[in-house]
């Protein structure tokens, strides 16, 4: 049950630190890398983020990799 309590601080105190993030500005390049395909007409928008998914797979599946071998 411990570890459970510690999952969840770590998870709000990582949302914490991406709303932070988000705010200052500092993750303006996330949704504009090369390979995010972005198509505007004038009555339509299309947005499909491939590149930018890619991005956060990875960065989650590390996540979860360091927390399953820490905890």
């Amino acid at each position: 049950m411990r570890s459970t309590g510690l999952l969840v601080i770590l998870l709000g105190v990582g949302v914490i630190v991406v709303g932070l993030l988000i705010y200052a500005g500092a993750l303006s390049w996330f949704g504009r890398l090369p390979g995010d395909i972005r198509y505007e007409g004038a009555t339509t928008r299309i947005y499909v983020p491939i590149t930018s998914m890619i991005v956060v797979s990875v960065v989650l599946s590390l996540v979860m990799y360091l927390l399953r071998r820490f905890l």
